[in-house]
């Protein structure tokens, strides 16, 4: 079986009634336990107190930020390439969470770094690197509305898609190609010496796994939505030309 089967919308529809019952329950489950586990079962850190905790909102909806975008790359390359019609219905479909997730990024991101900086804001590389990325959401879901050809929207919005994934990977590495700049390095590392302390780790882990599932759910929701859409329109059109 081929994976370019899945872009049959027909085919997409069945697997992804399929799938979306267990993916709830397994998104569900995991934010549950993440961030309960989290907020309520860790101790309070040393130096940040209870602000700590914030880790368990922040990093995965930034991971998930950058993550979307770079789905929404691979979708419109695949549509540029193969002119596959779900994939450019995945990639807009992806793009309000992955605006949402960014949002929550920033806020969240806001709400650390005045007690731990002194300021809501500063124009550190990856924070402004991830407000470009942020307003690079909004121009993709502008562009996606002001053109009525669904063809030529899905073709400029993956042109956009591709100069917007510098700014995703920039939000991603920022800290590496700077070394200044006030946002601290990974939070999750290979190198034991930058990871996060053990107590956290594990929820932080799951949390994430709960983000990741939450993304890839509402956009099998979503996509679904825009097909079905999409049919609606083409019966609209037939109807008119009878």
């Amino acid at each position: 079986m081929s994976l370019w089967e899945y872009a049959n919308p027909t085919r997409f529809m069945r697997t992804s009634g399929v799938l979306l019952p267990w993916l709830w329950g397994l998104t569900g489950l995991s934010l549950v336990v993440g961030l309960v586990w989290g907020f309520f079962l860790t101790p309070e850190a040393e130096n940040f107190g209870s602000t700590v905790k914030i880790i368990y909102v922040h990093v995965p909806s930034a991971l998930m930020a950058i993550n979307a975008w770079l789905m929404m790359l691979v979708a419109s390359l695949i549509w540029l390439v193969r002119r596959h019609h779900v994939s450019a219905l995945a990639a807009r479909a992806a793009a309000p969470i992955g605006l949402t997730m960014t949002l929550i990024a920033l806020v969240t991101g806001a709400i650390w770094g005045e007690p731990m900086w002194g300021t809501y804001w500063a124009w550190d590389p990856r924070l402004t690197s991830f407000l470009i990325l942020f307003l690079f959401y909004l121009g993709y879901m502008a562009l996606w509305e002001a053109i009525e050809n669904p063809d030529a929207a899905a073709d400029l919005t993956s042109v956009l898609c591709m100069v917007g994934s510098v700014f995703a990977l920039l939000s991603r590495y920022a800290v590496n190609f700077w070394n200044q700049g006030l946002h601290q390095g990974a939070t999750m590392s290979l190198d034991k010496e930058e990871n996060i302390a053990n107590v956290y780790w594990l929820p932080l882990v799951i949390t994430m796994v709960g983000f990741g599932l939450l993304f890839v759910t509402l956009v099998l929701v979503r996509t679904r939505t825009e097909i079905r859409a999409r049919r609606i329109k083409a019966l609209i059109a037939r109807e008119r030309m009878v």
